[in-house]
């Protein structure tokens, strides 16, 4: 058994001493599977540029008292602004999600705010170490601009040190917890997915959600998942009672036998909402890097769609697009 590049620790109930892996879930399929699906030749072509309607956002430097706001910069990097704290998940700025800057998944628009004209970042959520989730130029760029603080699943501490040596990192296992300010606490907490930077270190960083609990809101946010039959939902609903807000990807899922372990559709995304007890949702992980089969505008149609059966208003499940920014509303508790 190869050993593990990033991390050592006790064997657990998802991980085996090398590997971590989602209990009675589904481990990622293989390159066999990989090529099956390549060859099949039913992607359908998105186009060199997908503009948002919305410019590109220069946020408030703080938001305080009951307010909450989101601000899509793109893909799943999104500046959450709540209780006066400012934090950034998987920011992600290169025009490529890829190991290399002449090939793979070139962004069709541009990040929703200029890194320069980012408000001070107090932390960044980093949730797992797939390139589309974890640039490491952009986290030195944060580093040398701000000094964050740095939250990410076990091992990935490893590869963001390869870059940004001198971060300050919190490295949090499933059910774990961190105070990040006076009054608010970061749960760190299960979703089915998995990890791997290149050919040999697949599952050997944690992949990770996180709920944040803050004066003004309970906030839910995941970066990558498959629905894993609602358990995770279930759980963080039993445990953290309902959410303000639940940041919930809703795209790259086509073909469903290759996708469905690691990203969920549309449907169960609205499922996902509604076993959460979610108030409201920002969707991300669509319109920005094509990753799969589906055309760039179908996510949506099936956002709707799916609302719709369920008779649940659209302004609770906002698509977001870069530089739009949510004034998420208050609920009644």
């Amino acid at each position: 058994m190869a050993a593990n590049k990033y991390y050592s620790g006790p064997v657990s109930d998802h991980f085996d001493g090398t590997y971590f892996f989602n209990p009675g879930g589904e481990e990622p399929r293989g390159g066999l599977d990989l090529l099956r699906w390549k060859l099949a030749g039913n992607n359908i072509a998105w186009p060199d540029s997908f503009p948002s309607p919305f410019p590109q956002a220069v946020p408030e430097t703080r938001v305080s008292g009951d307010r909450l706001t989101v601000t899509m910069v793109g893909h799943a990097a999104m500046l959450i602004q709540v209780a006066g704290l400012n934090i950034l998940t998987d920011p992600v700025w290169d025009d490529r999600a890829s190991p290399v800057r002449f090939a793979g998944p070139k962004r069709v628009n541009p990040p929703g705010v200029r890194i320069g004209d980012l408000p001070p970042i107090d932390v960044v959520i980093v949730t797992h170490n797939h390139y589309d989730h974890m640039d490491l130029e952009t986290l030195w760029v944060l580093q040398s601009r701000d000094k964050p603080h740095f939250v990410t699943p076990l091992g990935n501490d490893a590869l963001i040190r390869s870059r940004v040596k001198d971060a300050k990192i919190t490295v949090m296992e499933w059910g774990g917890q961190e105070q990040i300010a006076p009054g608010i606490v970061l749960h760190c907490e299960p979703c089915h997915h998995w990890s791997a930077r290149g050919v040999g270190d697949r599952r050997m960083a944690l992949w990770a959600a996180f709920v944040f609990e803050t004066p003004a809101a309970k906030i839910y946010h995941i970066g990558d998942t498959g629905f894993h039959g609602g358990i995770n939902y279930r759980a963080a609903r039993e445990k953290h009672g309902a959410f303000r807000l639940a940041n919930l990807p809703f795209g790259a899922y086509e073909p469903r036998w290759f996708m469905q372990a690691q990203h969920q559709n549309p449907d169960e995304a609205v499922e996902g909402m509604l076993l959460c007890d979610a108030a409201f949702v920002a969707g991300h992980h669509w319109g920005t890097f094509d990753l799969t089969d589906e055309g760039i505008e179908e996510p949506l149609a099936a956002l709707h769609a799916a609302l719709d059966r369920r008779r649940i208003s659209r302004d609770r499940f906002r698509p977001m697009r870069p530089g739009e920014v949510f004034e998420v509303p208050t609920i009644s508790v």
